[in-house]
């Protein structure tokens, strides 16, 4: 009985479409769109009603991390060269693994196998945890033989990003903590310290300074009703901007915007650069055309910019010329990337340059990380400053006339 099944693709312009189409297989669908002269980016079948349906409860379900679904491509990888069969490798690793929700996908891709499906067909059912890059390589394992090597590099690209975000967050955690705390600290003295000011100068009279009087008016307005108008006020403001960057044209212009910023701007652009050849790299090592891996880059990258050259390089690269031409063309592309680049394809050993420019940015990521903590610390602790040391000023300035008065007097 044929199957629906829902597709994502492009055409020759470089569109992206989306649709369904009927098929026995996966691999005839892939087929049939190939021939009609598109390129595949995500083919899964489409949800039925009790087959193979996942039921994700927010807050409840089972999230899997990076970490683990890189560990268990390794296990995965290994239990295959060492001659296991790909059926009797799933059960044990749905036996192993902790992830309660990881286990549950691989009984379900096992399922799929046993019935005589391929491995790339199973794992693509499950596009929230398996994305089109990992299904892809795999696939491409499949084709050419050598489906433990490919989850290897797999199990390898997903190691190097799982650190690297590990290393992102740890250093992210110190300036949290700080502007947490200056929060607070700037609530309590509004909610408590300035309402006893407040009735200090009340019964003093006279007129108290610009400064005195815009902090006690923010106090008054962080403690009466109109807290709920800020609150809602932020909340529309988040949720306007999540619509926004959810549109390209948003999702384009912020993702330029965060390659900006003096600190995060560099480390936001190495660690694009960093996974953009990273995977480049290890498409090109599985075999994976040279076409079909720049879509799937792109698609993949995190970064829009990054996404614009890549695609822009794909049709360079489908007229002739060479990878580093198209590449030229963008500021995102550092020189040093072009030069590597135009060095592996002149010497045949490409996917072996991007790697070792992914090693090279990996390094340059944690090195800028190391020293994040060392160069945010002392800009946290003046703006914690300018944020305490304003408010007392500020408290402060009626004193100074109060005492001239009484000696005055």
């Amino acid at each position: 009985m044929a199957t629906t099944f829902e597709y994502k693709v492009r055409d020759r312009g470089g569109k992206l479409i989306e649709g369904q189409l009927e098929g026995d297989s996966m691999q005839l669908v892939l087929n049939k769109l190939r021939e009609m002269g598109y390129l595949p980016i995500a083919v899964k079948p489409k949800p039925q009603r009790g087959l193979h349906r996942e039921i994700n409860i927010p807050g409840i379900s089972n999230r899997i991390k990076l970490k683990e679904l890189a560990m268990m491509s390794r296990q995965f990888a290994t239990m295959v060269d060492s001659g296991l069969s790909i059926v009797r490798s799933l059960g044990v690793l749905s036996e192993q693994v902790e992830n309660k929700e990881l286990a549950k996908v691989l009984r379900a891709v096992r399922m799929d196998v046993e019935r005589g499906g391929s491995l790339s067909e199973a794992l693509s059912r499950h596009p929230k945890v398996f994305n089109p890059l990992y299904v892809t390589m795999v696939h491409a394992g499949e084709v050419g033989g050598n489906v433990d090597q490919v989850l290897s590099n797999l199990a390898s690209m997903l190691e190097r990003q799982a650190d690297l975000q590990h290393k992102i967050r740890s250093a992210m955690t110190y300036p949290a903590v700080v502007l947490s705390i200056i929060g607070i600290i700037f609530i309590v003295m509004m909610v408590v310290i300035v309402p006893i000011f407040q009735h200090l100068f009340k019964s003093l009279g006279g007129t108290l300074p610009l400064p005195t009087r815009i902090v006690i008016t923010v106090a008054h307005d962080i403690a009466s009703i109109y807290l709920l108008v800020i609150v809602a006020v932020i909340a529309l403001i988040v949720f306007a901007f999540r619509k926004w960057i959810a549109t390209n044209n948003g999702r384009r212009h912020w993702d330029s915007f965060k390659l900006k910023p003096p600190i995060f701007g560099p480390l936001v652009h190495k660690v694009a650069l960093a996974r953009m050849s990273s995977t480049l790299s290890s498409l090109l090592a599985s075999g994976v055309p040279i076409l079909e891996s720049l879509d799937i880059v792109s698609d993949t990258s995190g970064n829009r910019v990054v996404a614009d050259a890549l695609q822009e390089a794909k049709k360079g690269v489908r007229e002739g010329q060479p990878l580093v031409e198209p590449l030229r063309k963008h500021e995102v592309i550092t020189p040093l990337m072009l030069q590597m680049i135009d060095v592996g394809e002149q010497t045949g050993a490409l996917e072996g340059m991007l790697s070792r420019i992914s090693d090279f940015y990996n390094g340059e990521v944690e090195t800028t990380v190391n020293n994040l903590t060392t160069i945010l610390e002392p800009l946290l602790i003046v703006v914690m400053g300018i944020v305490v040391g304003a408010v007392i000023i500020s408290l402060y300035l009626p004193m100074f006339d109060y005492i001239k008065l009484v000696k005055t007097s």
